[in-house]
């Protein structure tokens, strides 16, 4: 345990390092625009493969209608800031919510199901997120919703990509997260040592929905626009 400290601890810090270098030279203008740019999109993009890696990696469910939760997540989050008027933390914790939420009811049902019939049917759901943004006017429907502030910074993806990390890592040497990599072997042998297989597969894909939630809240607030052909 001390040892697991120790390097988190140590992590932490090498982030802040990381965080107040790349900090310094945005704010010396050494690097310009473009650069944060791809900064944001790497912080975003690194939230989002972890979230995917907790159905897909680390309990060896094949999901691949991860794109929806992204879109839920971007969504929600433009509607509380631009409809609703509210700030971004709302935003943040509005589009996480309704994201892992979605992944939570659609998990009950789909996770029953293995492999192929799993990736079919999480195919299915992107597929309708795509299809109902798409046909509700409220959000903009094919044009996307305009005119979303931008509040996402270098800084703020930084932090919450770092703190979704530390979240993870911790998860996985967990009781919890060993109970996943034990269904990822071998479900049938974790069900019979008395893992309740269901249940830390719908907790692995709410997980992963929810952080999906919070990269698309980043990725729409930073681009002024969330639009259904960014989801697919």
């Amino acid at each position: 345990m001390n040892s697991l400290r120790k390097a988190d601890l140590k992590a932490l810090i090498a982030a802040a390092v990381l965080f107040a270098i790349i900090y310094g030279l945005l704010q010396a203008d050494v690097i310009g625009a473009f650069w944060e740019l791809n900064l944001v999109l790497i912080g975003i993009n690194i939230i989002l493969a972890t979230s995917l890696n907790m159905i897909n990696g680390y309990t060896g469910q094949f999901s691949i209608g991860h794109a929806g939760f992204l879109a839920v997540g971007a969504y929600v989050g433009a509607i509380m800031t631009v409809k609703l008027g509210f700030n971004m933390v709302a935003a943040l914790l509005a589009g996480t919510a309704a994201a892992g939420l979605l992944g939570f009811l659609v998990g009950l049902p789909t996770l029953r199901l293995n492999g192929d019939y799993l990736a079919i049917a999480t195919l299915g759901l992107g597929e309708i997120i795509r299809i109902c943004i798409l046909n509700i006017d409220y959000v903009g429907g094919a044009a996307g919703l305009m005119g979303i502030p931008r509040l996402t910074s270098f800084p703020l993806v930084f932090w919450i990509m770092v703190a979704i990390l530390f979240f993870i890592k911790n998860f996985k040497n967990s009781a919890h997260g060993r109970a996943c990599l034990a269904i990822r072997e071998n479900e049938i042998a974790a069900d019979t040592m008395g893992i309740d297989t269901t249940k830390y597969k719908v907790m692995a894909f709410t997980l992963g929905a929810a952080f999906a939630g919070t990269a698309g809240v980043l990725f729409s607030h930073y681009f002024f626009i969330a639009h259904p052909a960014s989801f697919t």
